[in-house]
């Protein structure tokens, strides 16, 4: 069974700053990340006849796993694959992109607006009832959605693909926001690489 790794942040651990504190990136890579990898391939060893490639193909397959991993494999796949999105669509604050192309089209022709999928998002987020994820997704029908799911419960189980995310969990902003979940939240826009964004949805639709 192969065994996946927790990959390098792609900037700095600074360089989400002002709106992501480095601190705070630190402990969500290090630490949290890297435990949910580690416990995920802890998981998969225990049936080395498992054979997949991709993550994402195990959540996509939860129903097919041995009853015995199939919960620590929700919880610990998902906290890897989760997160591998998460640090891939943000970016430095300095490039001020928005979303562009199909991407932009896709996202005015379902929401209305950019404006209104922002504030559709935000309402989204600011209802995971404790810890969770809001995400702009690909249905099955290949249309833009917003949902949220719990704990580390994927899109990917769903036969959703997700194209991109935000941690609500507390360890995510908590260390720089306290209980301020919108201020992060509402911060979250300023970090948004929309360009890998864009790149996903295509790569998906």
């Amino acid at each position: 069974m192969k065994e996946f790794q927790t990959p390098d942040l792609p900037y700095a651990y600074d360089a989400l700053e002002p709106y992501i504190d480095e601190a705070t990136m630190r402990v969500h890579h290090d630490k949290h990340h890297v435990a949910y990898t580690n416990n995920f391939n802890k998981a998969l060893s225990q049936h080395p006849e498992l054979n997949y490639e991709n993550a994402e193909d195990i959540l996509q397959d939860l129903d097919k796993l041995p009853e015995d991993i199939k919960l620590a494999v929700k919880n610990h796949g998902g906290g890897h694959v989760h997160h591998n999105i998460f640090w891939q669509i943000m970016g430095p604050a300095d490039k001020n992109q928005l979303p562009s192309g199909e991407l932009l089209m896709a996202i005015n022709s379902t929401f209305g607006s950019f404006e209104a999928f922002k504030e559709q998002f935000e309402q989204v987020a600011m209802t995971v009832f404790g810890a969770g994820w809001a995400w702009l997704s690909l249905d099955k029908n290949k249309k833009l959605i917003i949902e949220k799911t719990p704990n580390q419960d994927s899109p990917y189980s769903l036969g959703h693909n997700p194209v991109m995310g935000i941690d609500v969990w507390e360890h995510a902003y908590y260390l720089k926001y306290q209980n301020r979940r919108l201020e992060f939240v509402q911060n979250f826009w300023s970090v948004i690489n929309w360009q890998a964004v864009g790149q996903k949805y295509l790569d998906n639709k």
